[in-house]
């Protein structure tokens, strides 16, 4: 079986240490095989915030991680920076690739540069992208769990957040869904919830789910809904692919994060 944590938008600047400690706890209690931080690491992107951001993923000690970049990690009020070298502080914490990726017997996660430089907070997903990421689904084992990770939802439940969308969603997730995805992680609206993606693609030629994550650590919690976080717990047999997907709250009594809601699947072959 294989374990992955899914964290986003910590927004370091934000971070509050007691939730930290309690996120550090849940990863002492379930090892994950590999973390995944879908974007908005830090709140202004300065090299003091990925510096924290860098020490709390060491301190997670987890055997690997992939780290995509968020629109708060692009400088917003350094007009210079944002122009000319709007990811040198993600890149001198994290490395230099934006889009990275991990492979393993039963594992595929392919990481989506969705920010632009351009925009403010909205993403996008280019042609260009969405080949990429089609032409490396298609080449994954028929045993592996298939992720893609964008910042940006590709899927929202609620009305107001229909402005949050990435741009060029659409024809992303069809074509993944064509290559063989199982999953899209995303965060940015800091909403937890995990959804069929046939509920906005009816036509879909597979069953896809869109799998959205709190905000991990930040005292910037929307909705009343506390810091969270996902676990994605995968197994495969010759007859089955099974997931279960978890979300694990902060419960501020306890000091803890606690379970509060799971999803089971049996996944499409």
């Amino acid at each position: 079986m294989s374990v992955v944590l899914q964290v986003s938008d910590t927004h370091f600047g934000t971070e509050q240490p007691p939730v930290m400690e309690a996120l550090l706890q849940l990863v002492r209690q379930q090892p994950p095989d590999i973390v995944v931080l879908s974007g908005d690491i830090t709140q202004r992107a300065r090299r003091s915030q990925f510096r924290a951001a860098r020490e709390f993923v060491t301190r997670l000690a987890a055997p690997e991680t992939l780290v995509l970049p968020g629109n708060h990690d692009i400088p917003l009020f350094n007009i210079l920076m944002r122009i000319f070298c709007p990811y040198a502080n993600h890149q001198r914490a994290f490395g230099a690739e934006l889009e990275p990726e991990f492979e393993s017997a039963d594992l595929l996660v392919l990481g989506v540069n969705t920010t632009r430089a351009s925009r403010h907070k909205d993403g996008e997903v280019s042609a260009a992208q969405i080949a990429r990421v089609s032409r490396r689904l298609r080449g994954a084992r028929a045993e592996q769990l298939r992720i893609v990770v964008t910042h940006q939802p590709v899927h929202v439940t609620r009305p107001e957040d229909e402005t949050n969308l990435l741009h060029g969603h659409q024809k992303a997730v069809y074509a993944w869904a064509r290559a063989g995805v199982d999953l899209i992680l995303g965060g940015h609206i800091h909403l937890p919830y995990v959804r069929p993606l046939r509920e906005r693609f009816r036509d879909l030629p597979r069953g896809v789910w869109a799998v959205q994550a709190g905000t991990a650590v930040s005292s910037r919690i929307r909705g009343g809904i506390p810091n969270s976080v996902n676990l994605i717990h995968y197994a495969a047999s010759e007859r089955s692919r099974q997931c279960v997907i978890s979300r694990w709250d902060y419960d501020e009594t306890a000091q803890r994060f606690v379970l509060v809601d799971q999803s089971d699947f049996h996944l499409s072959a």
